[in-house]
């Protein structure tokens, strides 16, 4: 299959699963916040002087919003709004080719982004702005750059499994111990996205395996990452898999110390460990890139960082940011080594989940 026809494939499946669920996305803000539901809404703040920056973000509204109100005030740059789920945007975006109006695509995703840099939608960055986030948070060619990053975890219930603690691999998880005390949640993008890295580092019969024995282990299914861990919370299942920032959402709500559960990161070079990020490009056929390499300079500062760090709990890209209490530094997290660029094959991960039967 062709990128364009996976991606279209991709959107297709993102609706359906939409129309089906009312909304299964991985939220950060929950219940107000999400980056994977949002219904495709036009948001316009353009100035009435000076030609707007159109930005199709993939970041939901109510979880970024705040941080777009202040790009103006901040860079002198109006800025034009297309909230969208990033996958249907990136279709897009193909579809629309040169004659889109688009000059910036903010994703939550990387593989919506390097599935737009394979088809040479996007344009080269200046150094400045790819050098100046961590090693590894930006495209190796230039296309785009990270502007926030989450990891991957493990959320378990202390009294029922302890051992969570010393666990090194995802695989640790298939033991038959834990048969109906896991959840997931398998229409998150999140996840999709973990799998897409199964299938990269374990080649597909791999990935089909182990997605097999998973469902052999009688799996709990969530709708929401922050279901999963409640229901850990709650002693409800063992453990679970989702995004660090749940947790840490979550603690900031009811306090830390009221938190039954626990997050263990993995540590190691296994997709379990996957650290995914949220990011941008400029179109390259956008006119106004100057202004759209403005507005990203702006999500790289520092008071775009604390915003994602402190408001969304996600880690900041850029060396020197005050890190939520409790995250361990990006530079510190061991965490799978896959190209970041190749989890842009979501429509043959979509296909696979539903064969083993996990959708």
């Amino acid at each position: 299959m062709t990128l364009r026809p996976r991606l279209l494939a991709v959107a297709a499946s993102a609706a359906l699963l939409l129309a089906a669920c009312g909304g299964n996305g991985d939220t950060t803000n929950e219940p107000t916040g999400s980056d994977d539901t949002s219904t495709p809404t036009q948001s316009e703040t353009a100035a009435e002087s000076g030609e707007a920056v159109v930005i199709y973000s993939g970041r939901n509204e109510n979880l970024v919003g705040p941080l777009l109100e202040r790009i103006e005030a901040a860079t002198g740059t109006p800025v034009e709004i297309r909230y969208g789920d990033s996958a249907e945007l990136a279709a897009q975006l193909l579809e629309e080719g040169d004659r889109t109006d688009a000059d910036l695509f903010f994703s939550q995703d990387a593989g919506a982004l390097g599935a737009l840099a394979k088809e040479g939608l996007l344009a080269e960055l200046d150094d400045s702005i790819t050098g100046s986030v961590l090693d590894g948070y930006a495209d190796p060619n230039g296309h785009w750059v990270a502007t926030s990053a989450r990891a991957r975890v493990i959320v378990f219930d202390p009294a029922q499994a302890p051992e969570v603690e010393q666990m090194t691999s995802i695989d640790d998880i298939l033991d038959p111990k834990y048969k109906g005390k896991i959840g997931i949640a398998p229409t998150n993008a999140s996840f999709q996205s973990f799998v897409t890295a199964l299938r990269v580092t374990k080649g597909e019969d791999g990935a089909r395996e182990w997605l097999t024995r998973l469902q052999d282990n009688d799996p709990q299914i969530y709708e929401r990452n922050g279901n999963i861990l409640d229901a850990v919370d709650k002693g409800e299942i063992a453990l679970g898999l989702i995004n660090h920032y749940y947790w840490f959402e979550k603690a900031d709500e009811v306090g830390a110390d009221n938190l039954n559960a626990k997050i263990h990161f993995l540590g190691t070079d296994d997709p379990g460990a996957l650290i995914n990020v949220a990011g941008a490009g400029i179109l390259a056929s956008s006119d106004n890139a100057g202004a759209a390499a403005k507005v990203i300079e702006f999500f790289l500062s520092p008071e775009g960082q604390e915003y994602f760090t402190q408001e969304t709990s996600e880690y900041p890209v850029v060396d020197g940011v005050t890190l939520k209490e409790g995250l361990t530094p990006l530079t510190e997290l061991k965490g799978s080594s896959i190209d970041l660029n190749q989890l842009d094959s979501l429509a043959e991960t979509l296909a696979l989940l539903e064969d083993v039967g996990l959708t």
